[in-house]
């Protein structure tokens, strides 16, 4: 998790760092074949050179970036979870629970999706 160091690092809110870490913690450790890397100032999660899922921190919320795939499939289950999200990314607020189970599933669902895929991005359908 080096590579996130200095990410965490920045954020002021020791509260909102210390969630962020432990929800790039549980990731790295439930998906250990996952490269992490910083890209565009945000921490990502990499399979084989292909985008899986990313993180970043708002004032209000985490954002998690799954691509739109992700939570076109899964759009049910992040409002039943209580989250708010739009074409490109899930907003967890900082006083909400962090469901694993959901991320679980999103980030297997990406890396099974994405298994033969070459390119970093999916390419949207028109």
């Amino acid at each position: 998790m080096k590579e996130f160091a200095q990410y965490l690092n920045n954020i002021e809110d020791e509260q909102h760092r210390k969630k962020l870490e432990e929800i790039l913690n549980w990731v790295a450790k439930t998906f250990p074949n996952l490269k992490t890397r910083i890209a565009w100032n945000q921490p990502m999660f990499t399979d084989h050179g292909t985008f899986i899922i990313a993180f970043s921190i708002a004032k209000g919320h985490i954002a998690v970036a799954p691509e739109k795939a992700a939570l076109d499939r899964f759009s049910e289950e992040i409002i039943k979870a209580g989250y708010e999200h739009s074409k490109m990314l899930i907003r967890m607020k900082w006083a909400q629970p962090t469901d694993y189970a959901l991320l679980e599933k999103i980030i297997a669902f990406n890396i099974a999706d994405k298994a033969d895929y070459k390119a970093f991005w999916r390419k949207e359908e028109k």
